[in-house]
């Protein structure tokens, strides 16, 4: 492949697109989105992410042949200059690529299916928390995320990256609790909100968390809102020696339980089917 010469000036066209696609405000349908890094771009490339534009930094056209980047295609390439690259992105420490995509439409705010599990994140603001719950209910077989309009933005630069690209394959869908309660309940799925050591709490080892169900994470701060506890069908705790978790480890820890009970749930039906 051939690219072009280098672009020197901070305030060409390209950069200034670049620029404000790594700005951390893009969340729209139809606006453009900036991923920088090598890991990041191959997540998005594997997850069938359609790019806009490759930025390369100069000096690091070598990037374009790691087997990550296999198949790496654009409509369009550009090369950028060292200080007009750095200038572009967000990252402390730069990789020396970067791409946009456009934000496709939103997903439906409907329930899950039955054999499914979700997580509800009401108004989440650390993106770090936000990208490290992407990042596990991935890990651990959740279906979708439904988050309340009060959310951080999933396209939050420091929430991909906390991700590792599992916001490029993970539903996100954002409404109302009301309207998320509503979609939930249609379908019978119980709704467990996660809440600080409490007398009225199931300790989470004793909660019944199979498919379908909803675990439910409150804000960093003030936890889960009046409204929410009262749309709860069941309050459940983890217990530890501390007075509370991190919004992140707290949702981690109630999905990995989740998960376990379904895998332990779907291997004792094996076991029935096969007269063992």
């Amino acid at each position: 492949m051939t690219l072009p010469p280098p672009i020197t000036s901070r305030t060409n066209a390209r950069v200034k697109a670049l620029r404000a696609a790594c700005s951390g405000k893009s969340s729209l349908p139809g606006e453009l989105l900036g991923v920088e890094g090598e890991n990041l771009i191959g997540e998005a490339l594997r997850s069938g992410v359609v790019f806009d534009t490759v930025y390369v930094r100069e000096g690091s056209e070598g990037a374009l042949d790691r087997p990550s980047l296999k198949g790496l295609q654009a409509e369009s390439w550009a090369v950028l200059s060292k200080d007009v690259f750095e200038s572009a992105v967000d990252t402390a420490s730069p990789q020396g690529i970067a791409a946009t995509f456009r934000i496709t439409q939103p997903l439906s705010l409907e329930a899950p299916k039955k054999s499914e599990v979700c997580l509800v994140l009401e108004d989440i603001q650390d993106p770090g928390n936000f990208g490290t719950l992407i990042r596990s209910a991935e890990a651990f077989s959740v279906s979708r995320v439904y988050v309340t309009p009060g959310t951080v933005n999933q396209w939050n630069p420091k929430a991909m990256r906390a991700s590792a690209g599992s916001v490029f394959r993970m539903p996100v869908v954002r409404g109302p609790l009301s309207e998320i309660k509503a979609a939930l309940g249609a379908e019978g799925v119980r709704l467990y909100a996660a809440v600080a050591r409490s007398s009225g709490a199931t300790p989470v080892m004793q909660a019944r968390l199979l498919a379908p169900c909803a675990l439910m994470i409150g804000n960093e701060g003030a936890g889960l809102s009046a409204a929410a506890l009262e749309l709860a069908d069941e309050q459940v705790h983890i217990p530890c020696s501390v007075e509370s978790l991190n919004a992140a480890i707290a949702g981690s820890t109630l999905m990995y339980e989740s998960f376990r009970q379904n895998l332990h749930e779907a291997s004792g039906r094996i076991h029935l089917s096969k007269g063992l």
